[in-house]
């Protein structure tokens, strides 16, 4: 992980796309976030925390506050090399499709018939208004949810608090118990809520394949007279630039 990087996701003035800056600016000054700022300062000391600290927040860049249409939520990032870069069951390109993502795709070429991707970059996605975005936003190496309950879920807190407040009408798709924990956070008259298990292997023909997720988002969203989403994904090369990318 860049060690010249590791305090900013947490720090006074964090690496966070301005619009959300002004939204969450306060937060890092909050006692739970100088704490995890500890926490991963000394998990960087030990251990490789995925993503590169440069991509914690690549899902608040790839999709500014005001033009949020969607929120996916996850869990927490992959914990594989090279998997994790911010945005929410996404690999960059080059790198195998995880399980949970290639259950993602199953069930949108079920629901929408979108032929199935030939690589795992949601940044597509993410630059529509889709903010794809974890509970916890970091994790230690081969060691999933090993960053649980040490204040990022206070921040995603926050963020879902914020989008309910001062936004009407988005989309909350929450997969998986952590991720619905936050629907306490969602006014349901002013926006909408939809629940599924989590897309991995453990969990995904319990309900996950056939919620019919990506449809019904359209269908909202064209409801609302505003641009549905393309769920398909053009095609992207290993060495094409993503923000923050070496």
């Amino acid at each position: 992980m860049d060690s010249t990087r590791i305090t900013g996701p947490v720090a006074r003035h964090p690496d966070l796309e301005p619009s959300w800056l002004t939204v969450l600016g306060d937060a890092f000054g909050q006692p739970y976030m100088r704490d995890l700022r500890l926490f991963l300062q000394s998990e960087k000391r030990t251990h490789t925390v995925y993503p590169p600290g440069r991509d914690i927040f690549n899902a608040f860049w790839f999709a500014p506050f005001d033009r949020v249409k969607v929120v996916i939520l996850g869990q927490d990032p992959y914990h594989g090399p090279d998997q994790a870069h911010g945005l929410s069951f996404s690999v960059r390109p080059g790198v195998a499709i995880p399980p949970s993502l290639r259950n993602i795709f199953t069930e949108l070429n079920r629901d929408l018939g979108v032929s199935l991707p030939t690589h795992g970059c949601l940044q597509h996605w993410a630059e529509q208004g889709v903010l794809m975005l974890n509970s916890v936003l970091t994790v230690r190496a081969n060691s999933p949810q090993s960053h649980a309950n040490q204040g990022w879920e206070q921040f995603t807190d926050r963020v879902i608090t914020e989008l309910n407040r001062r936004r009407d009408g988005l989309i909350f798709a929450l997969w998986g118990a952590p991720a619905q924990r936050k629907a306490s956070y969602v006014e349901r008259g002013r926006h909408t809520v939809l629940v599924a298990p989590h897309p991995s292997p453990l969990s995904a023909y319990r309900g996950f394949i056939g919620c019919g997720h990506f449809s019904q988002i359209n269908q909202q969203l064209s409801a609302q007279g505003l641009t549905p989403i393309d769920w398909s994904l053009p095609p992207r090369t290993p060495g094409e630039h993503l923000r923050g990318q070496l």
